[in-house]
């Protein structure tokens, strides 16, 4: 692979970005990867101005972001199209996930598998620190609300924030994504599942922060709005493009 384009988003991280940001350097540095790393920062408590700090000894950086908070799957969508790597992917500014798991990532991209995302469900994933017994019985049940809502088959777990994917199939992707909040992950792979790409999930390490910036009651309600949004969204597209197709194929008839 030619370069990798790591996008990282963030949402009033300023006192542990630049390490995040200085550890990916770093580990794709000792790899001899040529890599971009492009942080998604919204909010106002320094995060970009930091990140901006690190560009003059660091030029593969660069950072985007607004003030006001957009959401986390607009972040990353607005990322991905400025993304040049042969592949793109993105990790949490939290570092839940150590960016050295990407050595696991790697062979499945370089054989062609489409999309490769980590997963804490596997048998062999290492859990260093786990969730709150609350958070764990509440991702239990969005995951069983989730599957049977939108139909994702065979995936174990659909929110660690550590996916990759081949550079075309990114842009594809997330070209059609359209959902701005958490649940953009969800929706990427609906997307990828119905155009048919192979997913493939990788055991990694994870370890939580204890710092959730989900508000439990609002975040949820936003998100279950979300999930029920997915399939019909998606849905309706798919029968407006068969509609303009059927209508093409008839004026050419």
């Amino acid at each position: 692979m030619k370069v990798v384009s790591l996008i990282i988003p963030a949402y009033n991280e300023v006192q542990r970005i630049a390490k995040t940001v200085l550890e990916a350097v770093d580990y794709f540095g000792a790899q001899q990867q040529a890599c971009e790393i492009i942080v998604a920062a919204d909010g106002t408590d320094g995060t970009r101005e930091a990140v901006q700090a690190l560009v003059p000894a660091h030029p593969c950086i660069r950072v985007i972001g607004n003030p006001r908070r957009s959401g986390k799957g607009r972040g990353i969508r607005e990322a991905v199209r400025l993304a040049t790597g042969d592949i793109i992917g993105f990790s949490d500014a939290d570092n839940k996930t150590p960016i050295t798991e990407f050595a696991k990532m790697r062979p499945p991209l370089q054989e062609g598998i489409e999309v490769v995302i980590g997963s804490r469900g596997l048998r062999e994933s290492q859990i260093e620190k786990r969730q709150a017994l609350y958070r764990r019985v509440g991702s239990r049940g969005f995951g069983i609300f989730m599957r049977a809502t939108v139909g994702l088959r065979g995936i174990a777990d659909t929110q660690c924030g550590f996916k990759f994917f081949l550079g075309d199939v990114a842009r594809d992707l997330f070209a059609r994504q359209q959902i701005d909040g958490y649940m953009f992950d969800v929706e990427i792979l609906y997307i990828a599942q119905q155009r048919g790409y192979r997913i493939e999930q990788v055991p990694v390490r994870w370890r939580d922060d204890g710092d959730s910036r989900l508000n439990l009651v609002a975040g949820n309600l936003r998100n279950v709005r979300d999930i029920l949004g997915i399939r019909w969204q998606h849905r309706q597209i798919a029968r407006q493009r068969d509609l303009v197709s059927e209508a093409v194929s008839r004026s050419d008839s």
